[in-house]
């Protein structure tokens, strides 16, 4: 029964390095987002700024391309984070999962141990009743052989 409760500890300590794994990829995939909402934020007003200073109708066209790449980048960005904060949920249900599993192993072990226990006691018993019984009936022999 050990053996069996080794296996799901180190199935466990897996499966905490990939929910680990998981969500620093999530972190990750979440800045890269950030970034890129700053970086749309910046051209937004550049072009702003182009908009209300002398007409460069190509800066303004670079400006308008770029907050267009940027809007694009981003919800590719966000499709991306999705993915990985579902790669983190099926994580951390695998983890569940093997949590609990461990923890009913652990708990059948206690349960055998309790019933090897009892089953120890109850051979003790018959054992100190058998040798009592013994002992009664050696002193009766005894005794009525007087």
């Amino acid at each position: 029964m050990q053996n069996i409760l080794n296996i799901k500890y180190k199935l466990e300590e897996q499966q905490k390095t990939a929910f680990s794994l998981a969500r620093h990829k999530l972190t990750k995939e979440e800045q890269k987002l950030e970034a890129l909402h700053v970086k749309k934020q910046k051209y937004q007003q550049e072009l702003k700024d182009l908009m209300q200073s002398s007409l460069n109708i190509r800066d303004i066209k670079w400006y308008e391309d770029a907050v267009e790449t940027m809007k694009y980048k981003i919800n590719i960005q966000m499709l991306v984070v999705k993915r990985a904060q579902n790669e983190l949920e099926a994580a951390r249900k695998k983890l569940t999962e093997i949590m609990v599993d461990r923890k009913t192993h652990e708990k059948l072990k206690e349960n055998e141990f309790e019933e090897f226990k009892n089953e120890l006691n109850s051979i003790e018993k018959k054992e100190i009743d058998e040798l009592v019984s013994f002992k009664y009936n050696n002193n009766t022999v005894s005794s009525e052989e007087d």
